[in-house]
């Protein structure tokens, strides 16, 4: 089932959560106990993302060296294709632009398509050391919008070589939106006309960047409203766990820490966990209120901060009794 009709059926607000694959060499065990755990909120889809090769250099012995590329969280699609059977919930692959090249991404749909998964969500996809430079040509995709339009394609049965009767696919289009403006633009008017333009290529729905103040959600959607941008855009939400992430957040996200919730935490060290929690309760509730469509989760690799907050609502024990 796709992302979009699940929206579209759904009688409540739904709850959703994004997971990371394991490192290389790591066991898929502690995954599928998280998703466990998940499990009895009854999420109708999850997340898994996909992550850019990382380049490091191995010194041979005639004093040059070797640059060797690799992708530190592989299995991507085969974890989607396990969720799928294992659990029975719709699983949404990220594709990212970073170190693939489109044909690439066309073998990697072309796989979904065969096991049944109809939906991905396209990000462009950060180099997390700048190691492996973006390339600015034909053979990659440099921009998510760039994705979309890819997947759009192969819809409507376009394929990167012209193929006699090519199977047209049906995949569901998720995009990101950033309710405080991606880092790169220059402004928040500027970047919601560039997440219209991936709407209009062919994106269903939007999840947003994390982010810790509402009032800055709940402006961006009034923006991309006014903007013409009509489909369901969903707040994605973090548990601030430890007092870490007053910097990392940040730093790696680029996102703001409203000043009460660092004074908060500042100020009692100690419980950083239970602060965090009761904050996205908070925040929880009032989107609720405020009519979202569902709420999206970051769990990365421990659900039960996020659980811990679900619990705290009124909807948190209707899901778990669905």
């Amino acid at each position: 089932m796709k992302v979009i009709e699940h929206y579209d059926q759904a009688d409540e607000p739904l709850i959703s959560f994004e997971i990371i694959p394991p490192k290389r060499g790591g066991s898929v065990d502690k995954v599928f106990r998280s998703l466990d755990k998940v499990m009895k909120y009854n999420p109708p889809f999850i997340d898994v993302t996909y992550h850019a090769a990382e380049s490091y250099y191995e010194e041979l012995g005639d004093g040059t060296v070797k640059r060797h590329i690799k992708r530190k969280r592989p299995g991507t699609i085969g974890l989607c294709a396990a969720i799928k059977h294992k659990y029975d919930v719709d699983p949404v692959p990220h594709l990212i632009c970073e170190g693939f090249t489109k044909e690439e991404t066309e073998d990697a749909l072309i796989e979904l398509n065969y096991l049944g998964i109809d939906n991905v969500l396209t990000v462009r996809g950060d180099s997390p050391d700048d190691s492996v430079p973006r390339y600015k040509n034909g053979t990659f995709n440099n921009y998510a919008l760039n994705l979309v339009e890819q997947v759009a394609d192969m819809n409507r049965g376009q394929y990167l070589e012209d193929i006699v009767n090519a199977q047209e696919t049906d995949f569901c289009v998720g995009v990101a939106g950033y309710p405080e403006k991606h880092f790169e633009a220059p402004n928040l008017d500027f970047d919601i006309q560039q997440l219209k333009k991936k709407v209009d290529a062919g994106g269903d729905y939007i999840v947003t960047q994390m982010f810790f103040d509402n009032e800055a959600y709940f402006n961006f959607v009034e923006k991309c409203r006014e903007a013409g941008i009509e489909c369901p855009i969903v707040p994605g939400l973090k548990v601030l766990t430890r007092e870490r992430h007053l910097n990392f957040l940040p730093k790696y996200f680029h996102l703001n820490i409203p000043e009460e919730l660092s004074e908060e935490v500042q100020a009692d060290v100690d419980n950083v966990r239970e602060i965090g929690i009761e904050w996205a309760a908070q925040q929880c509730t009032e989107l609720l209120e405020g009519g979202v469509p569902g709420i999206h989760f970051y769990i990365m690799g421990d659900p039960t901060p996020a659980l811990d907050a679900i619990d705290k609502l009124p909807l948190g024990h209707e899901v778990a009794s669905r």
